[in-house]
């Protein structure tokens, strides 16, 4: 059982619901033999030793069909139903019906349309995967003209198997439409959580434009003026004329200055503020839908800037880890002052890569704590993922 529940808990969110729905069809349509053997039992009144085995091989090859349709339905629910499978889905079924009426007792008997209801929501079921709501309809409407023929053919009076057909064709409907808005929230569900995606992907590929646009900002103006002086500077040494000496050390300065210009750019770029930080943590998680909770913010403004920046970096790499290997509902962020200060992140959506192993992001977290003498720890505490950093404040200050 804890291994069920371990692998049920490394599913994603849209896997989840999409294996609830997939066995919520499929443990429905198995049951349909069972289901004609309980409706056609009461009233058996053939002595054959061909019809129970006849009776038994159309149901169990109607739920096959169905199943097979089923199954190609959720693996590609934009192509049309499988016309082999349908077909002999419909064969089979009509069978079974013409089976179900050969083994009965004569006279009125509803047994017999709910056989017929039966088969007929069997069919609806599986093409409820991947059919719109309209056809799904016209099957109900042809299901109920199928069970009121059915009800005529067993000796029910007209307005009877009418009304009998009608209330069946009501329950099919019912049941069809159930099922159909299950795919539908499936669909939902599928088209969100790619949708995030692609907003995390967009957030990326805007920084790198962002970092891409500020480079050539600060350096195309410069690397060209230091290609127009060299080319200056050459042409001085040339034609021996004084100022070269005075042009190549202003090549010399605009290098420096732009070596100064990119250092500033990448600080930008890739420092760290821990307020910030803190904030962006937690705009970005309730953005996608995940409860955040900050705790001893305020703290966070006394320490030194080296601490801030240590813990900065791995209140980033955390909440990216929860974006990125996790299903959390909520995330919690704690920062307790004190000498060692200790700051806690913790979610409650263990992962398929937020649990057991190191990732590349939490092993350079380690190696930027040790450099300021700090300790980083990761790892599940029952149903949640904590990573616990812990940086000493008073030995930062003495490097300072």
């Amino acid at each position: 059982m804890p291994t069920v529940a371990r692998w049920w808990r490394t599913r994603s969110d849209p896997q989840r619901i999409e294996l609830y729905t997939r066995w919520s069809y499929y443990s429905v349509l198995v049951t349909l033999p069972v289901f004609v053997l309980l409706a056609v039992a009461p009233d058996w009144a053939s002595d054959s030793r061909w019809l129970p085995i006849l009776l038994a091989a159309a149901t169990l090859l109607t739920a096959a069909a169905a199943l097979e349709l089923t199954r190609r339905g959720f693996a590609d629910r934009a192509a049309p139903p499988d016309r082999g499978a349908l077909a002999v889905a419909v064969a089979a079924g009509l069978a079974t019906i013409g089976t179900a009426l050969a083994v009965t007792a004569e006279g009125p008997s509803p047994a017999m349309s709910w056989v017929a209801g039966l088969v007929g929501v069997e069919v609806l079921l599986a093409l409820s995967v991947s059919t719109a709501t309209r056809w799904l309809l016209a099957g109900t409407a042809v299901t109920a003209l199928l069970t009121t023929v059915v009800a005529l053919l067993d000796g029910n009076p007209p307005l009877a198997a009418a009304v009998l057909g009608t209330s069946i064709a009501v329950a099919v409907a019912s049941m069809t439409l159930a099922f159909r808005f299950t795919v539908w929230i499936l669909d939902v569900v599928v088209e969100m959580d790619r949708s995030r995606g692609v907003q995390l992907q967009l957030a990326v590929a805007e920084e790198r434009l962002r970092f891409a646009r500020d480079l050539h900002d600060v350096m195309g103006r410069n690397l060209s003026a230091i290609a127009v002086k060299s080319q200056l500077a050459g042409e001085l040494v040339r034609r021996q004329r004084p100022g070269a000496a005075d042009e190549v050390a202003d090549i010399s300065r605009i290098a420096e200055q732009s070596l100064r210009e990119v250092r500033d750019v990448v600080r930008g770029y890739r420092g760290t503020d821990l307020a910030g930080e803190l904030a962006g943590a937690r705009s970005v998680l309730r953005a996608a839908g995940i409860a955040c909770t900050v705790t001893g913010e305020e703290a966070g403004a006394a320490l030194p800037e080296p601490v801030q920046v240590a813990l900065g970096w791995v209140v980033r790499e955390a909440v990216t880890n929860v974006l990125r290997h996790s299903s959390a509902g909520e995330c919690a962020v704690t920062l307790t002052a004190g000498d060692p200060v200790q700051l806690r992140v913790e979610n409650d959506g263990v992962g398929s890569g937020g649990g057991g192993g190191r990732g590349n992001g939490l092993r350079g977290l380690s190696e930027r704590l040790a450099a300021a003498s700090g300790q980083l720890s990761a790892g599940r505490e029952g149903d949640r993922f904590v990573v616990v950093a812990r940086v000493p404040v008073r030995a930062v200050e003495e490097v300072r």
